[in-house]
């Protein structure tokens, strides 16, 4: 036992021999004793991990057949019963065939009887209601379970003297369970009416876990309100929010379900147990051949003509450039500029920038009329006041982006243009905390959601908004929002008027597809000054949102923009994000039964009369904005710079998908520099295969202006490598608003394996370029994906490791068999190094079986890309370097510790700077990979020292404006972020015709 003892501290394995020594000891109760006693604080203390393993060696078949040997003792040992039931307490959640086990065993009669026996005994009472709560997630075990039911008289004299027979065994054991309902009830509210001291509560908890797993079917949640369980379980925790529920909020959720707590749902996606990780060492390593000819793949040649090139004629082009750009080029910029100044001002915009004075109608008509617009010369119509945001937005232009919105294929083909993506975005000038949950919101939410049932009369339940009904009635007399989503990347499906100002929003499905709701993007106007309106998005997803831990959601006002202020900003109160009563499809939930969806909510009071205002998940960013920077960014290209846009492939919607090829031209013709050209090596890039993770998008803005840009490190940078761009995968999901898929309804990102070129046009030519690459002895030094993250703060990467995934498994491989560089592991080291917001804790280089589908995990397994990566940037925000913020109190506090703090909500501000501090990366990486090739830029290497240093220098005061002491290079590196840090008074105002 001493022995067992000392490996059971060491190791997860631990349980094993703890649970043979059990089997071999069934009559030594002391010993039986002594182990159970381990194993308690073991698996304690263990974590899921440790539970798992224990489980996967038959622990959990040992227990239950102790439990019927401990039975038939006269009498049973209390001891033994109550250690043995506290461990099966901790185990049956991880069991997935616990139910099943204890029914084969009769261990559920043993558990059932002694629960009846002990009634008085609150010591062994509550761990055996744990595990009958356990037993009751199977509904034939809840029927048996209640069928054996105890005597509830003996709790209390105001009870019934037993619960109702159960039916008849032809009905269903769902039907036979639910009838128990109105007696569960009947025992919580009278633990809740008799506990007056509070004693007991953890009991009264496994009575409602019993209810929450009844109420998981639809049958049960009849029951449940047929026995006005709504109504009592509202006034008992009525009065428990003062008097016995200090400290966590109610678990109970709308209408009944028990939600689990933000500490909870973060412990439950924690990784402490991954049964997902790839065990077959076969899948894991590098596939020696590839599976198309080489003939198949020769038709990719032609987006690689910088490698075939010989660039005869380049000192013409060079004279040629040079000459225009110094002189006839200057003058016919110019020329461009000033005709195109004249035309703004002059010219009348064919698609209707979402129509304000259009939609508002009536007195509100008229009085945009008077404060926003004047009458045009010829009398024809009003005109808007746009800002001009130039001299912010550098890649920006509102008549180049409604020309691109014209050459935009959407499937409900919209004619409106949004007024953010219109104005265009210019980052605040001011940083964004995480927002502080103010303690309680959540359960008062919820009963605002459960009070709708008890007072069915205070709902209006008015459809103000239908996508489904082209003709929905507007409400007159200004008492209702007006919503639109028509527009590019927008999605709101139905807005149903619950209480005067209180909405209920249903959001699109993807395409093609029943669910994957979450990204959001629609417009309201009509709303009043000051009035305390909440929305609720009723139908989101997944199980828990980074809205429970400080994200606000993103509004964007026309009157602020037309102010000078054209940005969009966190906002909202009182956001909350939990799980609802309302039913998925066993379809949209991928064929399990009785999943739910979740209500995000937030209340919102605006500032401005007759405004209009946008509401988004994350910072938009359009298909057209895209190809109106690629646009502005070729106007940046020098002589120095070699950039080319090909068209990879068209969508299945008939937008194109461009692809980028961005490096240096060859100092000259000389075969030693063409040579040099030539054999550089390349990074691929892919951004935007996920339409609802918009940050990728603002990411990739940041990597192609530092590429394009003037500043020595990006000039090194085009020296060291060949860049191919794909900056938007999924253009289709991208346009229509979805948040996941494509148009053929499938994750883009689930499709590397053998991805169709009719379904999955990008993907199967994306591929193909890095399978050309591979047979031409070129592959990628470095593949990396950008996407974005929901549950995660930070920026941090997933690569692949054969190694760290045996690791993490129970394979048994010797070290010789597992050779690999450590080398992925450079670029994430470097960027935790210099990137404030990259967090290499974070990081993870496990393979997943669930992502071997996927971009990354292709790549370095298919085309043999060491250094694959799938860069993951946070919706939420940042809690870390310069980013992390204390409060008042934690800075007068000399002993003040970290894990108090704050954090900075991440705008576009940081996620472009991310996507310049990843270019700066790949430099150091060519240096540390070939030190002589930059034998020549020794004076940048001082330059990226300091640029690594300046997050120590950033000051916590609350805008970007560099301190003196910033160096020159700061200045040059970060030329994105600080041209948008000084406030410039918006001037130059250009008309923009309203129809």
């Amino acid at each position: 036992m001493n022995g067992c003892v000392s490996v059971c501290v060491c190791t997860y394995e631990c349980v094993c021999p703890c649970s043979r020594v059990i089997e071999c000891n069934t009559q030594d109760l002391q010993t039986i004793l002594n182990i159970l006693y381990i194993l308690n604080e073991l698996l304690t203390v263990g974590g899921g991990r440790r539970i798992g393993v224990f489980v996967s060696k038959g622990g959990t078949g040992i227990l239950l057949q102790l439990v019927i040997s401990a039975s038939k003792e006269s009498p049973p040992s209390e001891e033994v019963m109550l250690q043995l039931h506290s461990v099966l307490a901790k185990v049956g959640p991880k069991d997935r065939k616990f139910g099943v086990k204890a029914r084969l065993n009769g261990a559920l009669n043993v558990t059932v009887n002694l629960l009846k026996q002990n009634l008085q005994n609150h010591k062994l009472l509550l761990p055996c209601l744990l595990v009958l709560q356990v037993y009751s997630s199977n509904m034939a075990i809840i029927n048996q379970s209640l069928s054996l039911s105890f005597s509830p008289s003996s709790l209390h004299p105001s009870l019934p003297p037993s619960l109702p027979p159960s039916l008849h065994p032809s009905e269903t054991n769902a039907r036979r369970a639910v009838v128990h309902v109105p007696v569960l009830l009947y025992i919580y509210h009278d633990w809740h009416r008799n506990d007056t001291c509070h004693r007991h509560i953890l009991i009264r908890k496994g009575i409602l876990g019993c209810l929450k797993n009844i109420t998981n079917i639809k049958l049960g949640r009849k029951a449940f309100i047929d026995a006005d369980g709504m109504r009592i379980l509202y006034n008992t925790s009525t009065v428990s929010r003062v008097t016995i529920l200090p400290k966590p909020e109610l678990r109970l959720s709308h209408p009944l379900f028990l939600a689990l707590s933000p500490t909870c749902l973060m412990m439950m996606f924690s990784p402490l147990q991954n049964d997902d990780i790839e065990t077959d060492i076969n899948k894991l390593r590098p596939k020696e051949t590839h599976s198309r000819p080489f003939e198949e793949l020769k038709i990719y040649e032609r987006f690689f003509m910088e490698l075939s090139e010989d660039f005869q004629v380049m000192q013409y082009i060079f004279l040629c450039l040079q000459f225009n750009n110094s002189i006839l080029g200057g003058a016919f910029i110019f020329l461009v500029y000033t005709c195109t100044r004249v035309n703004k001002h002059n010219r009348q915009s064919p698609i209707l920038a979402a129509g304000v004075a259009a939609r508002l109608g009536g007195e509100g008509e008229e009085m945009l009329a008077e404060e926003w617009a004047e009458e045009e010369e010829g009398g024809e119509g009003a005109v808007l006041q746009v800002p001009d945001t130039a001299l912010l937005l550098p890649l920006h232009d509102p008549d180049l982006y409604v020309e691109m919105v014209k050459s935009t294929c959407s499937v409900p083909q919209f004619s409106e243009v949004a007024y953010p993506d219109y104005f265009g975005h210019v980052a605040p000038t001011f940083r964004e905390h995480i927002l502080e949950r103010v303690y309680g919101v959540q359960r008062t939410k919820i009963f605002q959601d459960i009070e709708r049932l008890i007072h069915p009369n205070d709902i209006l339940d008015k459809v103000v908004y239908d996508l489904d009904i082209q003709s929905c009635p507007v409400i007159d007399g200004g008492e209702s929002l007006k919503f639109n989503s028509q527009f590019e990347s927008g999605n709101l499906r139905k807005a149903v008027q619950v209480r005067k100002f209180e909405y209920d929003l249903v959001l699109n499905s993807d395409i093609n597809s029943n669910h994957y709701h979450q990204w959001f993007y629609f417009e309201v106007s009509g709303m009043r000054v000051g009035a305390p309106y909440r929305f609720n998005i009723i139908n989101c997803e997944k199980s828990n949102s980074q809205f429970n831990y400080g994200m606000q959601v993103l509004m964007y006002s026309v009157q602020e923009a037309i102010s000078g202020r054209p940005r969009w900003v966190r906002t909202g109160t009182d956001i909350c994000y939990y799980k609802n009563h309302f039913s998925r499809s066993s379809i949209a939930a991928g064929g399990q039964k009785g999943k739910s969806y979740y209500t995000m909510t937030f209340s919102m009071t605006f500032n401005h009369k007759d405004d209009v205002c946008y509401f988004a998940y994350h910072y938009p960013y359009t298909y057209s904005t895209l190809k109106m920077h690629l646009q502005k960014l070729e106007a940046l290209r020098t002589p120095q710079t070699y950039l080319r846009e090909d068209v990879l492939c068209e969508t299945l919607g008939g937008n194109s998908c461009p692809l980028l090829t961005i490096t240096a031209m060859p100092e000259s013709t000389s075969n030693d520099q063409i040579c040099q050209f030539r054999n550089r090596p390349l990074v691929f890039l892919s951004s935007r295969v996920h339409p609802g993770e918009t940050n990728a998008s603002w990411v990739m803005k940041g990597t192609l202006e530092f590429l394009m840009g003037s500043s020595p490190l990006a000039q090194s940078l085009r020296e060291a490598y060949i860049f191919k761009i794909v900056p938007m995968l999924n253009p289709d999901g991208v346009v229509n608003g979805n948040h996941r898929c494509s148009l053929s309804g499938e994750d883009l990102n689930r499709q590397w394996q053998n991805p169709s070129p009719e379904l999955h046009p990008t993907i199967y030519h994306t591929k193909s370029l890095l399978q050309y690459l591979a047979a031409i002895q070129r592959a990628p030094l470095v593949f990396c994906d950008y996407h974005g993250h929901s549950r995660k703060k930070n920026v941090f990467m997933y690569g692949c490791s054969l190694k760290e995934t045996v690791w993490e498994t129970n394979i048994s491989a010797t070290s010789c068999e597992l050779h690999e560089d450590l080398g992925y592991r450079t670029l994430p080291k470097i960027l935790s190094q210099m990137a404030p917001a990259f967090s290499m804790a974070s990081c993870s280089f496990v393979v997943e079986r669930s992502k071997e589908a996927t971009a990354r995990v292709v790549v370095w397994r298919e085309i043999g890309v060491q250094r694959s990566y799938t860069m993951e940037s946070t919706l939420c925000g940042c809690d870390q370097g310069k980013y992390k913020v204390c409060t008042s109190e934690e800075r007068g506090n000399p002993n003040f510790i970290s894990v108090c703090v704050q954090g900075l909500q991440i705008g576009t501000r940081e996620l472009e700077e991310m996507g310049a501090q990843f270019c700066v990366a790949l430099l150091r990486l060519k240096r540390q990979t070939s030190p002589l090739k930059l034998r020549n830029h020794a004076h940048l290497l001082d330059v990226e020292s300091d640029l690594m240093e300046t997050r120590c220098k950033v000051s916590r005061s609350d805008t970007h404006t560099p301190s003196p002491g910033h160096s020159l290079t700061r200045t040059l590196t970060d030329k994105l972020t600080l041209i948008r840090s000084h406030t410039i008074p918006l001037t130059n105002n250009k008309p923009y015709m309203v129809h």
